[in-house]
């Protein structure tokens, strides 16, 4: 499987970069280490001075900018890694789901990037990033069908599946789910994504049982 970003995404939004992660993983309930782990970020956000700080982090406003850039309305259209932090400043904390989905949601709030997560059993053929088209749409996971136009997202040889915003129901992860591709997209550059991609790879192989780990950077 090849992963790339549009050269139309790159004129408009010169920094993009991707950190890929690649694993055979079992979705499990998450043991109490992971749920630990989670509950501590949440409590760190909310002792902080000004908890709502990070919803101007450097990363969350790289993202913003690239929706505009992209002609979507990042208020209407909330990125995924801000509406994570959103929840916890709001003292909803983070969603549990299983081991693998909340390990991207951990290291989504840790880094402030969106994770885009992906059965690689549902994946058909090369990916690559780029912008919506006029028309095209998908039902997001646990969402109504969503206007991709000008949406940042990821599209396989079938069509669109996921997005810096939702990913969908085609290839969302489930507890029939053997091998997994994670994304974490950044819009300002590329620094940093290996940290991230090695902390994700550590929380799935601690967490989700995760083997046969590769790490890759896209830009």
């Amino acid at each position: 499987m090849q992963i790339s970003i549009d050269p139309e995404l790159k004129k408009k939004c010169a920094k993009t970069a991707l950190g890929c992660v690649q694993a055979r993983v079992e979705v499990v309930p998450s043991p109490a280490g992971l749920v630990e782990e989670m509950n501590a970020r949440d409590a760190e956000i909310q002792k902080l001075p000004f908890p709502r700080g990070v919803l101007a982090s450097p990363q969350v406003e790289a993202t913003r900018a690239a929706y505009r850039a992209l002609g979507k309305d990042p208020a209407r259209y909330r990125n995924s890694a801000e509406a994570l932090l959103r929840r916890v400043v709001g003292g909803k904390g983070l969603p549990q789901i299983n081991a693998v989905v909340d390990a991207i949601n951990l290291v989504s709030v840790e880094s402030r990037l969106p994770v885009g997560l992906y059965d690689l059993g549902h994946v058909v053929g090369d990916v690559v990033f780029r912008a919506g088209r006029a028309g095209e749409t998908y039902k997001g996971i646990g969402k109504y069908d969503l206007n991709l136009e000008g949406l940042p997202l990821f599209a396989d040889t079938v069509g669109p599946h996921g997005s810096a915003t939702s990913d969908s129901e085609r290839t969302m992860v489930t507890t029939a789910t053997k091998e997994i591709l994670a994304i974490i997209v950044s819009f300002s550059g590329a620094e940093n994504l290996d940290r991230w991609t090695q902390r994700l790879g550590a929380l799935l192989q601690q967490y989700a049982a995760g083997t046969g780990i590769a790490a890759s950077i896209v830009k």
